[in-house]
């Protein structure tokens, strides 16, 4: 019993490497926008209080999670090896050439030596 091989769907395909880039700059800079957020109000919000350290706690470490967030690739779609050769099934049969019952095909030796020839 012969299975059809598997053809990918365009939506099983991965993101292209320019949307992707495009995404990880957009989450960057919301990141980076929040962090001035988190400065801004921790310089003016009075008065100071326990959400002053939280704000300054933020806007610290804010820049550490927005540059690994931003070198995480895209990994929520899971791509599966494809053979480099497609089986495709083919309309009509291919002729075939007669091939002649008693010829047997010819072997081919190649002897190599380590020795240079001048």
């Amino acid at each position: 019993m012969k299975s059809k091989p598997l053809v990918p769907a365009v939506t099983s395909l991965p993101q292209s490497p320019k949307d992707e880039a495009d995404h990880r700059v957009r989450r960057y800079a919301l990141t980076m926008t929040i962090r001035i957020v988190c400065f801004g109000l921790m310089m003016f919000v009075q008065p100071y209080g326990w959400y002053t350290w939280v704000f300054a706690l933020a806007a610290a470490l804010l820049p550490y999670i927005a540059v690994v967030f931003a070198n995480a690739g895209s990994d929520s779609t899971e791509t599966t090896a494809e053979s480099p050769v497609q089986q495709l099934e083919a309309s009509t049969p291919a002729p075939t050439l007669p091939v002649e019952q008693d010829s047997a095909p010819g072997v081919i030796t190649i002897h190599e030596s380590r020795q240079d020839r001048e």
